[in-house]
């Protein structure tokens, strides 16, 4: 199976090279970040409505951007890193946080699994708040359900004056907001904002004080 993936490495590395191809010899991290968006997106569609040959190839245009950033990224000048330390990375992540796999703690649920992922994730990587994590730039409705899912996990009581909405609704309100002259994507992302404040300040409320010690007291 490694075969497949060392060629593609290899086919890179000649394209990246002198004597390759201008055109991806000057790409840099962030001329890439649009393709690694737009393949993303239509992995997910070919998923979702394409056919098995869509999805292999559309898959390999994922692991392409990788790849791509991954030969990028060895060219750095203090802080160089490959496509093997990518994947380490990523193995010592899985093990990390698989301790029911790799380790001695017991499996349970899948929703348990998934609860000491993210207490896992957010002890590592020193997170303040459930919130932090969930990248600004993505599209607003993923975006506010990635938030209302953060918040749900976590038990906090935010309020909530929105409401539950399903398709149709949300359809009626683009419908909506296009007849009043509004961005809708503009206004669900500040709607968000607000949910997240106030989610963030719900967690601040909830989260245990340290008791205060005065001269005198018991310890």
């Amino acid at each position: 199976m490694s075969d497949g993936v060392d060629r593609l490495i290899q086919v890179m590395d000649r394209l990246r090279s002198p004597g390759g191809c201008p055109w991806d010899a000057q790409q840099t991290h962030e001329t890439l970040t649009a393709y690694a968006l737009e393949e993303t997106y239509e992995l997910i569609e070919a998923i979702e409505s394409g056919t098995r040959q869509d999805m292999l190839e559309e898959l390999g245009d994922v692991l392409l951007q990788v790849v791509f950033h991954a030969r990028v990224a060895q060219e750095h000048a203090e802080a160089p890193f490959d496509i093997d330390d990518v994947a380490n990375a990523v193995a010592d992540k899985l093990v990390e946080r698989h301790p029911h796999v790799f380790g001695e703690a017991d499996a349970g649920s899948a929703e348990e699994v998934h609860a000491r992922w993210e207490r896992i994730k957010k002890e590592t990587k020193a997170r303040e708040s459930v919130m932090d994590g969930i990248p600004v730039a993505q599209p607003a409705l993923a975006r506010a359900q990635k938030v209302i899912s953060r918040a749900a996990r976590a038990g906090l009581d935010v309020r909530d004056p929105a409401g539950v909405g399903i398709g149709p609704q949300l359809l009626a309100l683009v419908a909506r907001a296009q007849a009043e002259g509004v961005d809708a994507e503009a206004a669900l992302r500040d709607a968000t904002r607000d949910y997240e404040a106030a989610a963030r300040e719900a967690e601040s409320a909830s989260a245990p004080t340290a008791r205060t010690v005065t001269e005198g007291s018991p310890t």
